[in-house]
């Protein structure tokens, strides 16, 4: 009988160093709907204490990441709103980090889109935690 390797087994292979992004991930830290304002979200983020947040869809799926800084930048653009809402901002919208991907392979997605930080998904697309790339 042949035996085929699993899924995590495929994804150890593919790296030297046997991890996923789910053995790499940190905790995906405060989580806000997308239809958040600009200010109220940059409100948590500096309540919080956290360098970015993830963003929700309406199913609870991940729709983003937004940092301090493009929150920052958007607000003092001249189009600003006090009704400007997450969802109506450009930011990474994906394809998000999964969870199964092997490290180097994720690492290497994230630099070729100059990423320091990306989602880590399920294979519903809820957000698990965060991969942050370290210089």
């Amino acid at each position: 009988m042949t035996r085929f390797p699993s899924r995590a087994q495929q994804a150890d292979s593919a790296d030297d160093t046997g991890l996923t992004a789910r053995d790499a991930m940190h905790a995906p830290g405060p989580q806000v709907d997308d239809h958040m304002t600009v200010d109220v979200a940059l409100s948590v983020l500096i309540g919080a204490r956290v360098p970015h947040l993830l963003l929700q869809d309406e199913d609870g799926r991940c729709a983003g990441l937004v940092t301090r800084a493009q929150l920052a930048a958007h607000r003092g653009g001249s189009w600003y709103s006090d009704r400007t809402r997450l969802r109506d901002i450009p930011l990474d919208r994906g394809p998000f980090t999964s969870s199964l991907a092997a490290l180097g392979a994720a690492e290497d997605a994230m630099r070729g889109r100059t990423l320091d930080v990306s989602p880590v998904v399920d294979e519903h697309g809820y957000a698990l935690g965060v991969l942050v790339l370290t210089p």
